[in-house]
């Protein structure tokens, strides 16, 4: 049988005093595909026409960070710090190599753990996010508060108006994946505590920090990289996938057209391709 998103049950591994969650699923073999999650989400949250489409191709492996959901421990407020529990959660797979793929917060993660751990990472993805000190990126906090202090009924529609676009296609798109997100519900992961956004928060104050020289870090990553984002991302102003693919010596960059937060909800399939090639070169 093969395992999808759906019917992979969740296992615990220890690592740093952490009991990861994580559910590790596709064809196995090749260099396993790890993804770091957004803000207070859970591995329930990916979307399972992305995890799927990538896992016919290769071992995809899904996990919370420290303290978010069915993993233990306490979130730390600096992404630094998150990178570093990714690592250990990597190592105590057994993992000598793996592919990184960061959404959003994730994306903030993934840059970090390709920083400390160069060797562990052969390729890097990242998605719907920007560099340390990115343009923009100190209205992130006021964005993330204004979007997500508003009510909404259900309060799943949040998403609508974070990772899609306003017009009919994007809002269509968009209730098509937050179906997508219920398909599983057996071993569903819990929501996340009430301490997880304000230490996620935290966390993007301290990077969204405008100083001189912030992007130099980013001509370190040498590891071939794909940057993605939507058209007009409203959380991570689209111009920071830009600086991005500017500063780091073997990106390329992909911006989908009418597309928001979440391009790569609104374009499955094709995300799905684009990323399949990348890792496949």
């Amino acid at each position: 049988m093969i395992h999808t998103h759906q019917t992979t049950p969740t296992q615990f591994v220890e690592a740093n005093g952490i009991r990861f969650a994580y559910r590790r699923f596709g064809k196995a073999g090749g260099v396993p595909l790890v993804f770091n999650q957004h803000y207070i989400g859970t591995m329930d949250y990916w979307d399972p026409m992305v995890t799927d489409g990538l896992a016919r191709g290769r071992e995809v492996i899904l996990f919370n960070n420290a303290g978010v959901s069915s993993s233990s421990g306490e979130v730390p407020t600096t992404f630094e710090q998150m990178a570093a529990n990714a690592i250990a959660f990597i190592k105590a797979l057994g993992l000598k190599q793996v592919d990184v793929f960061g959404f959003s917060i994730g994306g903030m993660v993934a840059q970090e753990i390709t920083l400390q751990a160069p060797a562990l990472v052969r390729k890097l993805i990242v998605d719907g996010t920007g560099p340390r000190g990115g343009q923009g990126m100190e209205l992130l906090t006021q964005a993330a508060g204004r979007l997500f202090g508003a009510t909404y009924d259900p309060p799943d529609n949040v998403w609508l108006a974070v990772k899609f676009s306003p017009s009919a296609a994007g809002q269509a798109a968009g209730r098509e994946f937050l179906k997508r997100t219920h398909l599983r519900q057996e071993g569903r992961d819990p929501e996340v505590n009430d301490k997880v956004s304000p230490a996620q928060v935290e966390a993007m104050g301290k990077w969204g920090v405008q100083q001189k020289g912030a992007y130099d870090y980013l001509k370190t990553i040498k590891q071939p990289t794909l940057v993605m984002n939507g058209s007009n991302d409203v959380i991570m102003p689209t111009v920071n996938s830009f600086i991005m693919q500017q500063n780091m010596p073997y990106a390329q960059l992909i911006i989908y057209p009418d597309s928001n937060h979440g391009a790569h909800h609104m374009y499955p399939e094709l995300f799905v391709r684009h990323v399949s090639d990348f890792l496949s070169d």
